[in-house]
């Protein structure tokens, strides 16, 4: 092996990049590229020289910022244009429109997260804005339901009630959160139920559908 070759070789192995073992040794970087390009450890050496490099470089990770926000508002949009073709037809349904009323009045809108949530204590809303979900073609086992209860309140009790208006298994709720009252004697029957998905493609278009039926309301 040439003197010159040993000594790159050396140096790669160090973890110099091609630049700064061309400017050692003035060799052209095509050279370089031609005894390095089936070495594994080589490999792995440049891809970690370019990992460190972009956490290094002020300018680097605001162009890698820019470039994520841009790919994550074009997903977003995405989800916005389907909502707004689907929209003609849904609209025509009663229990779309149904769902869609209870997300406007009880859902988070919220769009730093992506939860689709609603919770409320009247069993029919519950009940419709699961069928809501369904509809939408939200798995059942995507669809998580949690009780908040008051600490007087029995929670097997409570889970068989809310279990039965879901039409699912009381042990498929999530764990019941128990909450105190201002009111210690004011309590409500089978306490508070919430029900969510996470899917922000589907909060997306969910509020895109909410903005296209206010124009058509207001």
């Amino acid at each position: 092996m040439r003197t010159d070759k040993e000594k790159a070789f050396t140096l790669r192995r160090s973890g110099k990049s091609y630049k700064a073992i061309s400017r050692e040794l003035t060799i052209p970087l095509g050279t370089l590229a031609g005894w390095f390009k089936n070495q594994t450890w080589s490999t792995e050496i440049r891809d970690r020289l370019a990992k460190e490099s972009s956490f290094s470089s002020p300018e680097k990770l605001k162009l890698l910022a820019a470039v994520n926000k841009q790919r994550w508002e074009a997903w977003r949009e995405n989800y916005r244009t389907q909502a707004v073709k689907e929209f003609p037809v849904l609209k025509k349904d009663p229990l779309f429109l149904a769902g869609l009323m209870l997300y406007w009045g009880e859902g988070g809108k919220d769009m730093k997260n992506g939860t689709v949530r609603l919770t409320n204590s009247d069993p029919d809303m519950i009940k419709l804005f699961n069928l809501f979900l369904q509809a939408l073609g939200i798995q059942k086992d995507k669809i998580k339901i949690r009780l908040l209860l008051y600490p007087d309140l029995i929670d097997t009790v409570q889970k068989n009630f809310w279990a039965k208006v879901v039409g699912i298994k009381p042990n498929d709720l999530k764990k019941s959160v128990f909450i105190k009252g201002r009111h210690p004697t004011r309590r409500l029957s089978y306490g508070v139920c919430n029900i969510e998905v996470y899917s922000q493609g589907l909060k997306e278009k969910i509020m895109k559908w909410l903005g296209l039926y206010k124009k058509e309301l207001i």
